[in-house]
């Protein structure tokens, strides 16, 4: 397991010595046990490019799927087998839109459905999310960008109308790799507008300064309250995912739960 392992943090850093040191192991280490994988399944996994540099053979990339598959299992395994199914932990990481619409109706459905559950919640933006799911930081991430990665698996979840509101400058706009600072930018692009703008890192600090009647945005519906805004149309219609690791049976109840109690 140790030598999967191993290899899966090879294969996502492409080198020898970064994935030593994430694991805290000198780099020798690192290869001996690349080498004794490869020696196992009689194939090559890593071209060696010099300079702690790899390259990828396709063995590599179909390893890869199924080492996720095998770790994710195995991770559960020893979730139940240390603790047992009624100290379950499960770990949810949102996106911040996510976290601060959606979570506070999500989190009581979860509680009241699996009793033997103890939940755990992280907000991060969404590509912190998808890195804590596939580095086992994380369980089940909900993100608002369309992001993908092998060993990922992602399921399209809820539809977000975004708008504008707010008049004059500065626009107040989240962080680039906020997925609703994405979609301001490109409102701005497509107006071919270069306001003074302000970047504001949380949703919550911008829908109160626009309480305030200090500048302008673009948020989502579900933030409006009593504000008045300018419907944008379909073409901000975005969509937020749930994301877990393939193959991790340990999550497939609450994102079947999940799947069904949204429709209700």
């Amino acid at each position: 397991m140790n030598n999967l392992a191993t290899f899966k943090l090879v294969y996502e850093t492409r080198s020898f010595s970064k994935a030593a040191g994430m694991l805290f192991i000198a780099q020798p280490t690192v290869s001996a046990q690349i080498k004794q994988l490869e020696a196992q399944l009689h194939t090559t996994l890593f071209i060696r490019n010099g300079r702690g540099a790899v390259g990828l053979t396709p063995a590599a990339d179909t390893l890869y799927e199924k080492a996720c598959e095998i770790l994710a299992t195995w991770d559960d395994v020893q979730v139940h087998l240390s603790h047992g199914p009624a100290h379950q932990q499960l770990r949810l990481y949102a996106s911040h839109s996510f976290a601060m619409y959606l979570l506070p109706k999500i989190l009581p459905a979860l509680n009241q459905q699996f009793p033997h559950i103890a939940f755990s919640v992280n907000v991060a933006n969404s590509q912190a999310v998808q890195t804590a799911i596939l580095n086992h930081d994380a369980d089940l991430g909900f993100i608002e960008k369309p992001l993908a990665a092998r060993g990922i698996d992602r399921v399209e979840y809820l539809a977000d109308q975004l708008v504008k509101v707010g008049a004059g400058e500065p626009w107040l706009v989240r962080e680039s790799d906020s997925g609703v600072g994405y979609y301001t930018r490109r409102y701005l692009a497509e107006q071919n507008s270069a306001p003074k703008t302000m970047t504001v890192a949380s949703n919550a600090v911008i829908v109160e300064l626009l309480k305030s009647g200090f500048g302008q945005s673009i948020i989502s519906k579900r933030a409006v309250g009593e504000l008045p805004f300018e419907d944008l149309g379909e073409a901000f219609l975005r969509h937020f995912y749930m994301i877990s690791r393939v193959g991790d049976a340990g999550v497939q109840e609450v994102k079947m739960f999940l799947e069904a109690w949204i429709l209700d």
